[in-house]
């Protein structure tokens, strides 16, 4: 696979994350970490699937334990992260920050060995975090009680561009790999559920249809394109086209009903889609 096609197909990733957040609005009232379960159960067994057919068993035995932990981790921490932040906060906004991530990842990137900080990164990061403030700090529509959710989506927004940096330096472990990642972060998501909450089932068809479609989706196929993109296609690229993450998914939003097309948002979706593209500028013109 070519570096392009393999950029483009990371970019597929990034269409599917964009109606992460309307499914997991249509997921209520599943509880986070039992959603966890539900929609990563079903990513792992499609990914299995896939491994069967293309006779991939070998090259998952040869995985290290280290690297299983590391992307069961990222996977099940940034999901109980994203699923708890949208429970406990207003969807758009916290899909927003959380989608924060795309500008973090330029941001550690430029940290890495060979590579350094530059001027428009930092005012990249500045705006994109400008933004953020702004959803968080809108006058009499700021809710007190939402505050744990915007902490939340923060931590998501850390958790996965560390993982999407990381998983860099793993690029001789194979794809078929995610599958484990998405079926152990499944099985430690029950005792989780179990421990904290109160088993909750969709309410009707279309909550059932939510789920099935964030197993097959977001939380299914997306890994699996992401994993190729990132580890063989240009992670600056990569990270440049996933700026349109969180405007796709606030569109996706507003014009499902889910959220108001408001000043502030609008406002915020600028910002922060502004922030990411200083800094891609940053990245292309070493400026």
């Amino acid at each position: 696979m070519t570096r392009a096609r393999a950029t483009a197909v990371g970019f597929g990733a990034v269409l599917l994350w964009a109606l992460l957040a309307l499914f997991t609005v249509g997921t209520e009232p599943v509880p986070p970490l039992q959603l966890n379960a539900m929609a990563f159960g079903l990513g792992g067994l499609v990914g299995l699937a896939w491994v069967a057919r293309t006779g991939g068993w070998a090259g998952l035995r040869a995985v290290p334990l280290r690297v299983y932990a590391f992307g069961t981790a990222g996977l099940f921490g940034y999901h109980a992260l994203y699923f708890s932040a949208l429970r406990l906060a207003p969807p758009a906004e916290a899909g927003l920050i959380a989608y924060l991530w795309p500008l973090l990842i330029v941001l550690f990137s430029g940290l890495l060995p060979g590579e350094r900080l530059r001027r428009g990164h930092v005012l990249g990061a500045l705006c994109g975090f400008a933004g953020a403030g702004l959803l968080v700090t809108r006058g009499a529509s700021f809710a007190t009680e939402a505050t744990a959710g915007y902490v939340l989506a923060l931590a998501c927004a850390l958790t996965w561009s560390g993982y999407s940096i990381l998983s860099r330096r793993l690029g001789s472990v194979p794809t078929s790999s995610v599958a484990v990642f998405c079926l152990a972060a499944a099985v430690l998501s029950v005792p989780a559920h179990l421990a904290v909450e109160t088993t909750v089932w969709p309410v009707a068809p279309t909550g059932w249809l939510a789920v099935a479609a964030l197993g097959l989706g977001p939380v299914g196929a997306a890994f699996y394109l992401w994993d190729i993109g990132v580890k063989r296609g240009d992670i600056q690229l990569l990270g440049t086209a996933a700026y349109a993450a969180p405007v796709l998914s606030t569109a996706v939003l507003v014009a499902a009903g889910a959220a108001e097309p408001t000043l502030a948002l609008g406002g915020a979706t600028a910002l922060i889609a502004g922030g990411a593209a200083l800094a891609a500028r940053a990245s292309a013109a070493n400026v």
